[in-house]
């Protein structure tokens, strides 16, 4: 009995072990344990563009975390992964920014952004056309930084945004070109011929063509979004604002483009031929046109508010200081100045053409004429202050960029002072329109050429 029950004991001992052995074989091996992602501490600097100093008190916003840059523009943040995240960037004064720093190859990187004061964006430098820029502080003498062949004729100025020059020639090639160097770095041909500047509207360009067509290009890449066709050729550069393009036409019809909605908000006229654009101070617009009229428009409505004539066309640009609106006369020969509500107040002659349209600013009212001079006058009294022969006629606007007035002439371009007359910049190379820039340097505008320049250093 007792060996039977030692055997049994044996047997049950022996069936265990087997069922042990079974399972320990066809277990799963355990798996390695996964490597956990490390984080890193990176450092975002904020800087100028235009003078590449720091700029302090910047928010940064890093995928969720929110920070604000200290006196040298820093910022750290632990990141975990090190992966690709958004980084947006805004600070009073500056136009907003949302990158994407190569975080993955770097720890360290810098993120620029731009005072919106600085940047250049519409022809004639703001909304009333005034041709002169008011923040930009760069005086002669200069030295060339960089210079671009632009292939052909370029009537009218570059606008510069955010590091960057956009300008087209004559038979509609648009380059953009990065100011530090200038480099292209996209080209755009719509094989339209352009007699006008760009508009920078956000992230986007606004073209106007002489075969009458509206085109809205990305900004990054030059890449058509959308295009509107009028009818009728546009030399009027565009102004946007609100979201609504404004510009006249050769068959004398002024249009309100939504930009937004594609569609018209209003048209008006249809007489006499437009080759002015359109000034903006508040609500009211002003141009002229071929029939020697200066129009002034209800921005919301494209109501006529008033309509005055001068002595010949209008070819030129008007342009709004206070209360005061200086319109040129191409066959007149004349400057002629209106209250912004209508009112005659006073004309200069010249005796001889008048395509260049004004500068207006501290003042005085700048604007020159096929008699080869330049002139300076008093802005509320008519007064002629001085004059300034620059060798040859004068066909695009005066433009005054920080006590300076410029303009260009058949190969030459001339900077006198603007409260003595005295010359400070005799440039061997102009033709039209010729100054335009932002924060960090001017754009000398020739033939088919342009010249980035910088100050130089004063020893």
């Amino acid at each position: 009995m007792r060996s039977a029950l030692l055997v049994a004991v044996a047997g049950l001992a022996a069936a265990c072990g087997t069922a042990g052995g079974d399972s320990a074989a066809t277990a799963p091996a355990k798996s390695p344990k996964k490597r956990g992602c490390p984080s890193a501490l990176v450092r975002v600097a904020v800087m100028n563009g235009d003078t590449h100093r720091p700029v302090k008190n910047a928010t940064v916003g890093i995928g969720r975390a929110v920070h604000r840059t200290n006196v040298r523009g820093f910022v750290w943040h632990r990141l975990k992964c090190r992966r690709s995240v958004p980084v947006r960037v805004s600070a009073k004064g500056y136009l907003g920014k949302v990158a994407r720093p190569p975080f993955k190859q770097r720890r360290r990187v810098v993120v620029r952004v731009y005072r919106k004061a600085l940047q250049w964006t519409m022809y004639g430098a703001t909304p009333e056309r005034t041709q002169a820029h008011e923040h930009i502080a760069i005086r002669p003498p200069f030295r060339v930084a960089w210079s671009r062949g632009l292939g052909s004729l370029i009537e009218f100025p570059a606008v510069v945004s955010e590091g960057y020059a956009y300008i087209g020639n004559m038979y509609g090639a648009i380059r953009a070109l990065r100011m530090r160097d200038g480099k292209v770095a996209w080209r755009r041909n719509l094989r339209q011929k352009m007699a006008s500047s760009l508009a920078i509207h956000g992230d986007k360009l606004v073209v106007h063509t002489m075969r009458g067509r509206v085109w809205v290009l990305k900004r990054s890449n030059g890449k058509v979004l959308w295009s509107k066709y009028v009818g009728s050729p546009i030399e009027s550069s565009p102004i946007v604002r609100y979201g609504i393009d404004y510009f006249g036409t050769h068959n004398g019809r002024v249009y309100a483009l939504d930009l937004e909605r594609r569609r018209f908000r209003w048209i008006r006229g249809g007489n006499c031929k437009i080759t002015s654009s359109v000034a903006i101070s508040g609500r009211t617009l002003f141009l002229g046109d071929y029939c020697g009229r200066v129009l002034a428009l209800n921005g919301r409505s494209g109501r006529t508010i008033w309509v005055r004539g001068v002595n010949g066309r209008v070819y030129g640009t008007p342009a709004v200081l206070g209360p005061r609106l200086f319109v040129p006369s191409s066959t007149g020969g004349s400057l002629t100045a209106f209250s912004t509500r209508g009112r005659y107040l006073w004309r200069v002659n010249t005796g001889s053409y008048v395509y260049s349209s004004p500068a207006a600013w501290g003042g005085r009212v700048f604007f020159g004429s096929y008699n080869g001079r330049m002139y300076a006058v008093g802005a509320s009294s008519g007064r002629v202050l001085w004059t300034v022969r620059t060798g040859g006629r004068i066909s695009g606007a005066v433009v005054v960029v920080s006590g300076v007035a410029y303009a260009g002439t058949r190969r030459r371009i001339v900077g006198a002072d603007t409260r003595s007359g005295r010359v400070l910049l005799r440039f061997p190379h102009g033709d039209y329109v010729p100054v335009s820039g932002n924060g960090r340097r001017l754009l000398l505008h020739g033939f088919s050429r342009i010249w980035a320049v910088d100050p130089k250093r004063r020893r």
